[in-house]
């Protein structure tokens, strides 16, 4: 399993490498042997590869990982797509029509600022999508998405006037933290 370059952890490498250098080993050895056992998996007609390209421009930390092709059945030959958005793995894949995205299941991105909903809900709503109530996009491709203010700033907020900030919430269509702040009685 490992190699010479990312020795595992009963081979004895002290000595041979610089602390610098043995830590980087580790946190590689890490990475390779780390697995997810949830990942999200997203039917497309016949856009995975695009809808891929899309999200990995969107969000940092993000890249096409693999594209194989489907071997055999009605869909023979369309791509599957492996990829990250911001660390986490997807798989897209071109199952056919059978399918479709509906607003009951959606993906959330958590936001550390004004500036990080505002980015986010401008580029997946770009190309065709739309921006709906309490900070829900809708892309082009037909995913929901949730851009919301981090966990913590919504439970601060919430914790300091509840009913004001969520009646606040759901007359926006962008979130506002701004506003937010304004319905708890903060600045």
């Amino acid at each position: 399993m490992y190699s010479q370059a990312f020795p595992g952890p009963s081979m004895d490498i002290r000595g041979k490498f610089s602390p610098e250098t043995i830590l980087g080993i580790r946190r590689k050895e890490r990475e390779m042997t780390a697995t997810t056992k949830i990942s999200s998996f997203l039917w497309f007609d016949n856009q995975a590869e695009e809808a891929a390209n899309f999200y990995v421009s969107i969000f940092p930390n993000s890249a096409i990982t693999n594209i194989t092709k489907i071997p055999a059945g009605p869909a023979e030959g369309n791509p599957i797509v492996e990829f990250q958005m911001d660390g986490q793995k997807f798989t897209a894949i071109d199952g056919g029509p059978i399918f479709e995205f509906t607003p009951a299941i959606s993906l959330v991105v958590s936001c550390n600022s004004q500036e990080e909903i505002d980015y986010f809900s401008d580029k997946l709503s770009q190309g065709g999508g739309r921006q709906d109530m309490c900070g829900w996009v809708h892309d082009k491709f037909g995913v929901s998405w949730q851009v919301q203010p981090a966990p913590e700033i919504t439970r601060e907020l919430m914790e300091r006037a509840p009913k004001a900030v969520m009646e606040a919430m759901l007359s926006m269509t962008k979130i506002d933290i701004a506003l937010l702040r304004q319905a708890a009685g903060s600045t």
